[in-house]
């Protein structure tokens, strides 16, 4: 059984962690590989504009499946081959998704905890499910965010609330999630994946190509000094200039139509 289940609309990708029966844990089975698959194959599907996030059931992810972490008792199992299982195994996610450059809506239907909260930290924007919960847990269970979160969380809803969150493990609600800035949007769960739609079909109506520019610019700039950025934006402009797409806008624009992008 697949962990991803993945749907089409024309450009948007609708993907759904679809194990909840583990709570769509994101250890002990095959998903750290469908999600690299899945952002290998989309990067190289130029057709694909903005991706939808969300999980199956009433957990959106449990993050590291707890049962399994029993196995680190053996004392076979050295810190040197977990440290070396954490780097070919979850690790690959934030690396994967981090290099994607469509934009990824996540959807969160329901409690994200652990590398699960990590995981909407990964994507670009996240809309709530009224009945969302959000927490950073893994010193409740006597280990380090493993996945990547003391990056990611920390620029999500800055240094101090991600201290809070990770030295305390406590989860909070939607409605604290989205004073934090942790969530854009918290809306009742039964109209999550409609908003997640509505909102992806904005996004998809713009052109692809520049979408995809304005998200590694976005990216760039959370490391990369003003003067880097302004370098590496005049020769994404340069391209841009150029495109068919950006040609159409302009006339379309001058001609008080809609454009209509390749």
């Amino acid at each position: 059984m697949t962990f991803l289940q993945i749907q089409r609309d024309g450009p948007i990708l609708t993907v759904t962690m679809n194990q909840p029966e583990t709570r769509n844990a994101l250890t002990g089975n095959t998903a750290v590989d469908e999600f690299v698959a899945l952002c290998d194959d989309v990067r190289k599907d130029t057709s694909v504009k903005v991706i939808i996030l969300t999980g199956a059931g009433p957990i959106f992810s449990s993050g590291g499946n707890v049962k399994d972490m029993k196995r680190f008792f053996d004392d076979a199992l050295t810190p040197d081959l977990i440290r070396e299982e954490y780097r070919q195994g979850i690790q690959r996610i934030p690396n994967a998704m981090y290099q994607l450059d469509v934009p990824v809506i996540c959807a969160v239907n329901g409690p994200a905890i652990g590398a699960g909260l990590d995981l909407t930290c990964m994507c670009d924007i996240r809309i709530a499910a009224d009945n969302a919960t959000f927490a950073e847990s893994f010193v409740r269970v006597g280990i380090v965010p493993g996945d990547g979160g003391a990056w990611l969380l920390p620029r999500a809803v800055g240094y101090a609330k991600a201290s809070e969150m990770a030295f305390t493990g406590e989860a909070i609600t939607a409605q604290e999630a989205l004073a934090c800035g942790l969530v854009s949007r918290v809306v009742p769960a039964d109209q999550l994946l409609a908003e997640a739609h509505k909102l992806a079909a904005k996004i998809a109506a713009n052109p692809g190509s520049v979408m995809r520019m304005t998200k590694r610019l976005l990216r760039e700039g959370q490391l990369a000094s003003l003067a880097s950025l302004l370098e590496m934006s005049a020769g994404f402009q340069a391209v841009a200039h150029k495109t068919a797409d950006h040609r159409e806008a302009v006339t379309a624009f001058i001609e008080k139509r809609a454009p209509k992008f390749q």
